[in-house]
């Protein structure tokens, strides 16, 4: 490890989540820089403690990889970050001090309600317009029949 304190590895760690938030550094990126700058790790340490191959990480590092979501959630976890979904408009929201919900950052919506049609506001497991899909009539294999997939045939 580094010698740095808890605090300036913290403000570290913070500086590398907000640069990747707002786009500036890609999820690779920004694993290199966990990995150097607050470990000190060369690439096969680093590696060899997150039981994987020093070319996945590599890959990884310079998003040549396609790592599964639990690879990089356990290199999150050695940093005490865990993966999440964000909005991508730049909106963020943030826990209230006080009550400890979430409040937004930008506009306030008095409703703190997602627009109708939203994908957020579909209900749990509904396909978005126009994915909809039918199986063949021949068989129960789940695969669809080329005609009957295709959106552009008149028929749906």
């Amino acid at each position: 490890m580094n010698a740095m304190s808890g605090a300036e590895r913290k403000q570290l760690i913070d500086e590398i989540i907000e640069l990747q938030s707002v786009g500036e550094i890609t999820l690779g990126m920004a694993v290199r820089r966990l990995r150097l700058e607050v470990t000190g790790f060369d690439q096969e340490t680093f590696a060899q403690m997150c039981g994987m191959s020093t070319r996945a990480l590599y890959q990884l590092e310079t998003d040549k990889g396609n790592p599964t979501l639990s690879t990089v959630d356990s290199i999150l976890r050695k940093f005490g970050l865990r993966m999440c979904i964000m909005p991508a408009n730049g909106r963020q929201r943030t826990p209230s001090a006080v009550t400890g919900t979430p409040t937004k950052k930008g506009p306030v919506d008095k409703n703190n309600e997602l627009p109708h049609g939203s994908p957020s506001s579909r209900s749990r497991g509904a396909k978005p317009n126009g994915l909809k899909t039918r199986r063949s009539a021949a068989g129960k294999s789940g695969k669809e029949s080329a005609s009957q997939g295709d959106p552009g045939n008149g028929r749906e």
